[in-house]
């Protein structure tokens, strides 16, 4: 498949606004912020940046509660920062995505404001609004996400509002078509300002069962995965009504419509469902959204089994659709430390680039990766996520991975002249791009040298993959498009290992793309310690 549009097999840059650059003092990133580090976004070789909420916000999930749709959050700037950054960014050749939470609002939004007055006003079936059980408990079992019942009970109606989230994050009523239309006009009204595409989270969130069917229960043994811990009551169900109805097909042809009404436009659709890669499949498509991720390399589990299982397990049922891989992000555990540990290997951080950049998809990088950032270790006292907050101390929150952007090794790593929002850890500031910039091999030049290698290779932005049997803890697949064949290993564990494979002879090695490697001896390899072989046909 061939590389027709900016998305299909882009590199994208996560940008998380609070953590990024402040510019204004007040200890919080900003617009602006971002618009002043858009060279070195440039400089590393990605083609897209993907913006966190940045809307009006009264800030209780860090502005994913969003008050207003159409304006920027005065913590964040205006809307003139933002047409500025947008601006700049298509000058240095940057695609532009911002997050759209269809699903759900905040509580300070005008239509939850008047949809809560009573049953009758013109927002009252806005929301999703239920009657209680007879004995006043909520009207069926469903749970949040961030722990306990997802029903709250609202006195001036005399009935309970669903929130699949926090208490503060309504969810909308998409079965009344009036919703269904102000959330396309919102996604209209940034589609009309110029953006590339949109990042929508929680995509699938956004119809309930219309008969509030109670959600099942799930056995002991499968509470764990998706992104949940089995401490969560969220984690005892499957969430076979509360999310994921069929319903949201129809919708989604109507946003694709929409967005088909503007030159090269991408959506990619945030997907957490209990058959999360069929989801994916079943979202994506030549009339639904062109891409879509999911969690499943965003769990604990690094073996060579898994990571082709998943990718196999996608390959299989996605057959229009085109993925985008992530093994990192604003919610989730720091990769260098969920899958290397306390003292993670030096090159784990560059072959994990490596690996999530040579599958087939598209791949979002979330900020400070490409520094090899290990996550933070936030104390109680300083935590700022509810969801922290809540689960402490077995779960300790996102807080860990949304610390400020080391900059500078300074005391505030160049973030901000206040005190910043979350605290920088000392070994944040050691691992900072003004030190990286003048380190030969430093995870930050090989990232560069990754995707500028990358880029020279059509069969690894767009070529079919096909996985090797090779034992573990070695990972290997081949990608080929129009004649350019690669056959790709990488040594999973910290050790070297040997690999015996036929298929190596006659292959010409390629160094170019930075990272630690060797030379095979007829069908021997010795690979170093995480280390990864290309080799061309």
């Amino acid at each position: 498949m061939h590389k027709s549009n900016w998305w299909h097999g882009a590199v994208i840059y996560q940008i998380y606004p609070r953590s990024f650059l402040d510019m204004n003092g007040d200890g919080v990133g900003d617009l602006r912020g971002i618009e002043a580090k858009l060279d070195y976004i440039a400089g590393l070789g990605v083609d897209a940046i993907w913006i966190s909420p940045f809307f009006r916000s009264p800030m209780a999930d860090f502005g994913y509660d969003i008050a207003d749709y159409r304006d920027v959050d005065p913590l964040f700037g205006t809307l003139e920062d933002f047409d500025r950054l947008l601006a700049r960014a298509h000058v240095l050749g940057l695609k532009v995505m911002i997050d759209q939470v269809l699903s759900h609002s905040s509580i300070a939004h005008p239509w939850f404001i008047k949809s809560r007055e009573d049953r009758s006003n013109p927002k009252a079936d806005w929301y999703v609004w239920a009657d209680a059980q007879p004995d006043g408990t909520p009207p069926n079992n469903w749970q949040s996400l961030f722990g306990g019942c997802a029903w709250q009970w609202e006195p001036r109606r005399q009935q309970y509002y669903l929130h699949n989230f926090l208490v503060s994050q309504p969810d909308l009523n998409f079965h009344n078509p009036e919703v269904q239309q102000a959330a396309l006009d919102n996604v209209k009204f940034w589609l009309d300002r110029g953006v590339d595409g949109l990042r929508l989270d929680a995509i699938n969130f956004c119809f309930h069962d219309r008969q509030l069917r109670d959600n099942p229960a799930k056995p002991p043994e499968l509470r764990v995965g998706r992104g949940f811990a089995p401490d969560n009551p969220y984690a005892f169900q499957y969430h076979f009504y509360n999310n994921t109805q069929p319903e949201n097909l129809a919708f989604l042809e109507r946003l694709r419509a929409l967005m088909d009404q503007y030159p090269d436009v991408g959506a990619l659709g945030e997907i957490s469902a209990e058959d999360s890669l069929a989801t994916m499949a079943e979202y994506t498509g030549p009339e639904r959204l062109h891409m879509g991720y999911s969690f499943e390399l965003l769990t604990d589990d690094s073996s060579a089994a898994y990571i082709r299982g998943t990718v196999e397990t996608q390959e299989a049922k996605m057959h229009e659709g085109w993925p985008c891989w992530s093994v990192s992000n604003h919610d989730v555990t720091r990769v260098v430390t969920r899958w290397g540990g306390a003292e993670p290997h030096p090159g784990l951080a560059s072959q994990l680039h490596a690996l999530a950049c040579c599958l087939r998809g598209s791949v979002c990088i979330y900020q400070g990766e490409e520094l090899g950032l290990p996550e933070a270790d936030v104390p109680f006292e300083l935590l700022q996520d509810p969801y922290g907050k809540t689960f402490w101390p077995s779960f300790k929150g996102r807080d860990g991975c949304r610390t400020p952007m080391p900059w500078t090794d300074e005391d505030g790593a160049g973030f901000s002249q206040g005190d910043p929002w979350l605290p920088v850890p000392a070994a944040h500031r050691a691992l900072s791009v003004s030190r990286q910039e003048t380190q030969p091999g430093s995870p930050l030049r090989r990232f560069r040298q990754l995707l500028a290698w990358r880029g020279q290779h059509p069969a690894l932005t767009g070529g079919d993959i096909h996985f090797l049997d090779l034992p573990a803890p070695i990972l290997g697949f081949e990608r080929q498009l129009d004649g350019e064949h690669a056959l790709l290993l990488f040594n999973l564990s910290n050790q070297s290992r040997e690999v015996r494979l036929d298929a190596l002879v006659g292959l010409t090695g390629d160094t170019g793309h930075g990272l630690p490697t060797a030379e095979p001896d007829g069908p021997r390899l010795t690979l170093p310690a995480r280390g990864f072989y290309v080799g061309w046909r």
